[in-house]
């Protein structure tokens, strides 16, 4: 699975990570995603999701 919240689409980031002498070099900023099991269209899915999608309440979790 990639690295993408099944709600928002939220994905990696790229940029530089820059050193005290200024000198750069590539680096990732990885989204904080949960396995979930959610209901998609009456079937159970199990899915990576986003804290901010569980926070906010866009997913119900089934037990």
């Amino acid at each position: 699975m990639s690295l993408r919240c099944f709600i928002c689409g939220k994905k990696a980031q790229v940029g530089n990570k820059v050193s005290h002498s200024n000198m750069k070099s590539k680096r990732l900023w990885k989204p904080n995603l949960q396995p979930a099991k959610i209901l998609v269209n009456g079937k159970v899915k199990k899915v990576k999701v986003c804290t901010k999608c569980l926070k906010k309440g866009k997913v119900k979790k089934v037990a």
